[in-house]
């Protein structure tokens, strides 16, 4: 499991893969995908969460898309906690993880 931060919650891995898959997604619509077995109110506090933490990107209205973080994030090329991407992969978006641990 990609799981790589304390602020994340077991479900915050399904909902980034079924917006990245859908090209989008809402506190409603989420709730009704059947992999996902939590309250529409526990998945907008995640939502927001994840968007607070750089993963998803909010449109308005409760919709989400997911960012380059977020993609990164469940290729394995970005760690959530640390806010940065894995071993430089990219070096556009400041330091990697592995930069952060030695200041």
């Amino acid at each position: 499991m990609r799981h790589s931060g304390t602020w994340m919650t077991l479900w915050d891995d399904r909902l980034l893969e079924v917006i990245r898959e859908e090209d989008s997604g809402a506190p409603t619509e989420l709730s009704d995908q059947d992999t996902i077995r939590v309250s529409r109110q526990h998945i907008s506090r995640r939502l927001k969460k994840l968007a607070e933490n750089g993963l998803l990107q909010p449109l308005g209205n409760g919709v989400y898309v997911i960012t380059e973080e977020g993609e990164a994030y469940l290729d394995g090329e970005y760690d959530a906690e640390a806010g940065a991407y894995l071993n430089g992969a990219d070096d556009r978006n400041g330091p990697s993880a592995s930069e952060t641990s030695k200041s």
